[in-house]
């Protein structure tokens, strides 16, 4: 599978901190080959890297900004993007990371299809991205498969 990872932080772009959490969630698929974008906390630049890289991923994973603070706009730039939302990827992150603390209840993360590219926010934190997606793993195959229109039967 072809995976995008999206970085989305002002700190990472001006070169004041570096980008830890894309180590982590190469970690967690366990890849060494990816797509890889850092931009800004900007609206502009977030819709754009979303829909250049939906064209080439069937995986996209963006960190960073679905926070609480003022700059945090990557659920509204990645919902502006999406043909259909997928809820219940974020409410299940959210429901795994209350087991390890309860600030995952104010993450606004989104996730959705856009073309034939699976689009799912995680926290900025290496800790939280990591946390997040280990909850997931075990559907992103089957919810791609789904998008491409390999699988013509859900049932048993």
């Amino acid at each position: 599978m072809k995976v995008g990872i999206l970085t989305i932080s002002d700190k990472c772009a001006r070169g004041e901190r570096e980008d830890k959490t894309k180590d982590a969630i190469k970690e967690v698929l366990g890849i060494s080959d990816f797509e890889y974008r850092l931009v800004p906390d900007k609206y502009g630049d977030i819709r754009s890297a979303l829909n250049e890289m939906s064209l080439s991923c069937e995986l996209i994973l963006t960190n960073g900004g679905t926070g609480l603070s003022p700059s945090d706009i990557t659920p509204e730039a990645t919902a502006s993007i999406l043909d259909r939302e997928i809820p219940g990827i974020p409410e299940a992150m959210r429901s795994a990371g209350i087991k390890h603390t309860p600030n995952s209840m104010l993450s606004r993360a989104k996730a959705g299809i856009r073309g034939r590219a699976l689009i799912i926010n995680l926290p900025g934190s290496p800790k939280g991205a990591s946390e997040c997606l280990s909850s997931i793993l075990p559907i992103i195959p089957h919810a791609i498969s789904l998008i491409k229109g390999e699988v013509k039967e859900c049932g048993r």
